[in-house]
């Protein structure tokens, strides 16, 4: 541990020496807990960040309109919607890499389920189903299907494919992610494949740029962002385990990576599909994206700026680009609706640490608890500070090769994000739409299910609606929960 004599002096250098104004009335053990603090935080590096993030926003609103936003071009974006040959072409693509050990998947999931009603990470919640299982082990039991799917097809032993799961978790989400996994046995996976890591902090900041101080021997901070993963992969795993994630796709030798959030139901883990699309195109970073609803949906899509890809705020698009129609199509120009769902390869990976020194954080103007000059708390009422964030699609504009694939909504996309009865990315609403995939799975072998009757199948038995030829033909007339193939005849 440094002396309070060497802190004082590297933070008065850095016109952060406020930090240990209280020193002299802390306690040892508060003592202690602040110089451990201030060890590990890098203040120029904080300063460096906020430079950057206060000038970019000064320079973002001094050229707003100057480049313009012109919609996907033909050779960059791909669809599955209506082409099945190419959705075989890219699944067997998808599958033989997977098969091949060479897929690896980022989880982030430092959320927690407070709009939900809930203080739990958001991958513990339950949405409702028959089955009561959480997201986490409805993303963990395709994985295991997927694993098993990718052996069949490529005659690869049964047991043999392991598609590793890297699971980003917050700092107040960590302990009890670790805890559901382990309660639950890992939902079947091997625990060695399913890798723990957890999103960084950034201090809270006054408008001057001064860090803040929580209480007198606490710094303020917050979650650094979405964008934060990928800093987050070059630490170690814990101050026990020195390994990262980035040094442990090394050792497993795995050279894709699918990346998504915990609050979509639909989202397909590992998609072979999106896969084998970004392996064919040969893709350092990818989006997945579905058809924007209607012209003024709330939503981000990804399009061009200059001459560089971007992921364009709702905020940023008139109302005449939102209702901007493809002559050739007659569908939205401006339609490729970002879900955070993404591709990406290792050695991409590996170079955003370069690509970061670019990268400006973006600013969030909050109301944020302080000390004054007494050690007194104030908790203000109009915004007095910043919390500084980066966008996991930040990177884009820096990505060399890049492509977007589209995809049906109904069929990958029901995000979670409102609380129980909102009437909108709901547990109901997400629920609704898993139980009627399951409905069209059924269907698309022919098999059809009575009015009001509700099938819930195992990801563990179909991972995209295969392995279901058995019933074909025949007509299902009571609701259940299928955990194996040879139960869908009782629901007959």
């Amino acid at each position: 541990m440094p002396s309070y004599d060497s802190t004082l002096k590297r933070y008065e250098a850095a016109g952060q020496g406020h930090l240990l104004q209280f020193w002299p009335k802390l306690s040892e053990s508060e003592r202690a807990s602040l110089l451990a603090q201030l060890d590990a935080l890098d203040i120029d590096r904080v300063n460096r960040i906020y430079t950057r993030a206060v000038s970019s926003e000064k320079d973002k609103a001094e050229n707003a309109g100057k480049d313009a936003i012109e919609p996907l071009p033909e050779d960059a974006a791909d669809s599955v919607i209506g082409d099945p040959a190419k959705e075989k072409e890219w699944r067997s693509i998808g599958l033989k890499a997977i098969a091949h050990g060479q897929v690896g998947v980022l989880l982030m999931a430092g959320g927690q389920g407070t709009r939900l009603g809930s203080s739990a990470p958001k991958g513990c919640y339950d949405i409702g189903l028959p089955s009561h299982k959480s997201l986490f082990q409805y993303q963990a039991e395709r994985i295991a299907r997927l694993q098993t799917v990718a052996a069949q097809e490529n005659g690869k032993a049964s047991g043999s494919v392991v598609i590793p799961w890297y699971v980003m978790t917050s700092g107040p989400t960590r302990r009890e992610t670790e805890s559901f996994f382990k309660k639950h046995d890992y939902f079947g996976l091997s625990p060695k494949n399913v890798v723990f890591f957890e999103q960084g902090t950034l201090p809270c900041l006054t408008t001057e740029g001064k860090v803040i101080l929580e209480d007198p021997s606490k710094i303020a901070v917050a979650p650094d962002g979405n964008g934060g993963l990928y800093a987050a992969l070059r630490k170690p795993l814990s101050p026990s385990d020195s390994r990262t994630v980035l040094s442990d796709l090394g050792a497993r030798k795995v050279q894709y990576i699918h990346s998504y959030c915990v609050d979509n139901c639909l989202v397909k883990v590992a998609d072979p599909v999106f896969l084998g699309y970004c392996i064919q195109k040969q893709a350092d970073c990818a989006a997945k994206v579905v058809p924007k609803a209607y012209p003024t949906e709330s939503v981000g899509v990804v399009a061009r700026q200059g001459d560089r890809y971007s992921v364009i705020e709702y905020s940023e698009i008139s109302k005449e680009q939102a209702e901007r129609r493809d002559p050739k199509t007659g569908e939205l120009a401006f339609r490729a609706a970002n879900i955070v769902n993404h591709f990406y390869t290792t050695a991409f990976l590996h170079s955003t640490e370069s690509i970061e020194e670019e990268l400006a954080h973006h600013i969030a103007r909050k109301k944020i608890p302080y000390v004054d000059e007494q050690g007194q708390t104030v908790k203000p009422t109009k915004p007095n500070g910043m919390k500084l964030e980066m966008f996991v699609f930040d990177v884009f504009p820096f990505t060399k090769h890049f492509a977007v694939l589209e995809v049906a909504r109904n069929e990958e996309f029901s995000p979670l994000k409102n609380a129980p009865g909102t009437g909108s990315d709901d547990p109901e609403t997400s629920r609704r739409d898993l139980i009627s995939q399951h409905k069209r799975f059924l269907e698309r072998v022919s098999a059809t299910v009575a009015e009001g009757v509700e099938i819930e199948i195992s990801p563990l038995v179909s991972y995209a609606g295969e392995g279901l030829e058995t019933v074909k033909g025949k007509k299902f007339t009571r609701s259940g929960l299928v955990e194996a193939v040879e139960e869908l005849d009782a629901l007959v």
